[in-house]
């Protein structure tokens, strides 16, 4: 039966788990109302739409 030599420290095991780790690219599309960029599946920072309907009303600036 096999049996580890010693204790595996958790930096050793997460280094070694890290190293086949690499953060994606982050995925953008063009937005078909203002033509600015924005992450697919999202509404729209910028107009707010989403699918082609206004589902974020912009915020009227109040003093």
């Amino acid at each position: 039966m096999a049996v580890p030599k010693g204790k595996v420290s958790k930096e050793r095991k997460h280094t070694r788990n890290s190293a086949n780790f690499k953060a994606a690219e982050v995925t953008l599309v063009e937005c078909p109302k203002c033509h600015e960029l924005k992450e697919p599946h999202k509404a729209c920072k910028k107009c707010g739409t989403y699918k082609n309907n206004t589902v974020v009303q912009e915020k009227k600036k109040t003093k």
